[in-house]
């Protein structure tokens, strides 16, 4: 019988936190009930994985979610029916971005079940499996563990989690978590995905055929590079081809944006000009783990055909629309570097700032000018970078010039997400956002995931206000961990993106106005360095300050008007999504 950190007999769940450890979990998220209390004392004794009690359930998912971006595998705990529920909207969002994560719902022991007893946290109708159904659209494969399938179970749903790069869901009865668990054997990671031979040679035949044919070269990539482990594959393929390229949103960071053949970021009509004409008129586009999605392609605004091309899958390569089954992404990317070494690379277009335009007094989008700002207008240029409000323009280009390679920038969905997109960052630097399932209040839990999952890099969270008051409580969280990250607040006084899409004075899009200064020492933050920044100036003073602390938390609360949306999201609107080609 194998032996527990404590010296006793080993659990079951003593098992379960040794496999997770085995797939890289030195941190498990979530939050005590009665019903996995003496569950967390095993969670406590393990030597290799700490718990992380969270403010919320919904936020250790989160938190989860992006710690399984970050180190390969995130796992949070939580106890049945009130705490699961409370999560599963995280576990989706996991699901529906192919991020590999296990949730384990402690719940009432078997006697209990078979009793059918009317005890809290069910529906009091003697039903014990009704969350675990729920969870089954939103997981790769789940589990109710017994002692006598425990072991294989668990094996069976976390090597699915790994092949699929999806959660999985484990109902375990206290009795059974505490129940002791037989020897298990070291845990083999799986083969991701076998590849066909004879479809690997014709997909190699039909790939080189088409690169000859072809008078221009692009390649187009995308977040499944990254899920599926085939980064190093698709940065050979530029490098031995020399190809112009871009990201999708989803994809930012996926390649080394200093290169100089990298030509932004593209999303249909969000993109800039000389990046849309390279991607759409390209007469041979290359498309690496691409998923064509309305908030990735600027509401399907996409011109270029995608039954035409290479396009790379996740286990099948495509050729103008002839599929190859059973040809994974890497080795697919593999293939075709070795047909492009020696290939004339074709020539990317310039890419540079849009034309800048004669200087224009940018007022405030509430209220006439003030008296200062009609005074920066005449008075001479000393003044004009003091009193000039802030824009979300000029915000999101000083934030993308203060990102330093060690960062990982956490974006939430809204202004932020759509102002930093198109800025390109320093070599090194990670990007993590959310535009699939586009769940606002993601972005605090899940800089704590990934501040937890790599301690070496330095965390920069870009929030708006309307955003942060979902999941805010986990700003004590991150404070109680002693972590360090900056936080840029975007105050613009409530739901700016849906104010410009619909109701811009609708009281749905308010909120309320909260004192963000005091927030964090409220929260219990120790030493919260926070600033406050209103016109370009007293941005830039706060970002230099902000990156010269690393000893504390810094909060910066831009301010911009509540009308002011990014550059990406003006592009969209001036080319209307009614006139998108692929959908109906």
């Amino acid at each position: 019988m194998a032996s527990s950190p404590s010296g006793t007999r080993s659990t079951v769940v003593d098992h379960l936190l040794d496999r997770l450890n085995a797939v890289g979990v030195r941190h498990l998220f979530g939050l005590p009930g009665d019903y996995n209390l003496a569950v967390l004392d095993r969670v406590l004794a393990h030597p290799d994985v700490r718990w992380i009690g969270m403010a919320g359930e919904l936020g250790a998912a989160y938190a989860a979610d992006a710690y399984g971006r970050t180190r390969g595998f995130g796992a949070l705990l939580t106890t049945f029916g009130v705490g699961e529920l409370s999560a599963i909207n995280g576990v989706a969002g996991a699901y529906a971005e192919r991020v590999p994560l296990l949730h384990i719902a402690v719940g009432p022991a078997r006697d209990t079940e078979r009793a059918g007893s009317l005890v809290h946290h069910t529906m009091a109708d003697g039903d014990f499996d009704r969350f675990a159904r729920a969870h089954r659209h939103v997981v790769c494969a789940d589990a109710v563990l017994r002692p006598d399938n425990a072991v294989a179970e668990i094996d069976r749903v976390l090597t699915a989690c790994l092949r699929e790069s999806r959660p999985g869901y484990l109902r375990v009865p206290r009795d059974v978590a505490l129940a002791p668990a037989p020897p298990g054997r070291p845990f083999a990671a799986p083969e991701l995905w076998s590849t066909d031979n004879a479809g690997l040679t014709a997909f190699r035949a039909a790939a080189r055929e088409r690169l000859a044919a072809a008078e221009t070269v692009a390649v187009l990539a995308d977040f499944l590079v990254d899920r599926f482990h085939a980064r190093d594959e698709l940065a050979g393929l530029l490098a031995a081809g020399a190809f112009p390229h871009a990201v999708l949103p989803s994809g930012k960071t996926v390649v080394d944006e200093s290169a100089p053949r990298f030509l932004g970021c593209y999303g249909g009509a969000m993109s800039q000009a000389p990046v849309r004409a390279a991607i759409d008129d390209a007469d041979l586009l290359i498309r690496a783990g691409v998923l064509l999605t309305d908030l990735t392609t600027g509401k399907f605004t996409h011109a270029f055909d995608p039954e035409r091309g290479i396009d790379l899958g996740i286990t099948t390569a495509t050729v103008d629309g002839t599929a190859f089954p059973d040809v994974p992404l890497a080795a697919a990317l593999a293939v075709l570097t070795d047909l492009v070494r020696g290939h004339p690379p074709a020539q990317p277009p310039q890419v540079g700032p849009e034309p800048r335009k004669p200087p224009v007094l940018e007022q405030p989008a509430t209220g006439p000018p003030t008296e200062s700002v009609k005074a920066a207008a005449t008075s001479g240029p000393p003044l004009w970078p003091t009193l000039r409000p802030l824009t979300q323009r000029r915000l999101w280009q000083a934030v993308a010039a203060a990102v330093r390679p060690g960062h990982t920038v956490v974006a939430e969905d809204g202004t932020s997400l759509f102002g930093i997109v198109d800025h390109r960052f320093p070599r090194g630097a990670r990007f993590i956002g959310q535009l699939i399932w586009a769940s606002i209040g993601y972005g605090l839990p899940a800089l704590l995931g990934a501040q937890l999952a790599d301690p070496s890099r330095r965390g920069l969270l870009l929030v708006g206000d309307g955003g942060a008051q979902l999941t805010v409580q986990e700003l004590g969280t991150i404070g109680r961990h002693r972590l360090t990250p900056i936080i840029v607040l975007v105050n613009n006084d409530g739901y700016t993106i849906e104010r410009a899409t619909h109701g811009p004075r609708a009281a749905y899009n308010d909120i309320a106005r909260w004192r963000w200064s005091r927030m964090p020492a409220a929260l219990g933050v120790p030493r919260p360095l926070v600033l406050s920044a209103r016109t370009p100036a007293s941005l830039d003073r706060a970002l230099s300050r902000a990156m010269a602390t690393t000893d504390r938390l810094v909060l910066i609360q831009a301010y911009t008007g509540r009308d002011d949306v990014p550059q990406t999201f003006r592009r969209l609107e001036a080319n209307r999504p009614d006139r998108a080609k692929w959908i109906p």
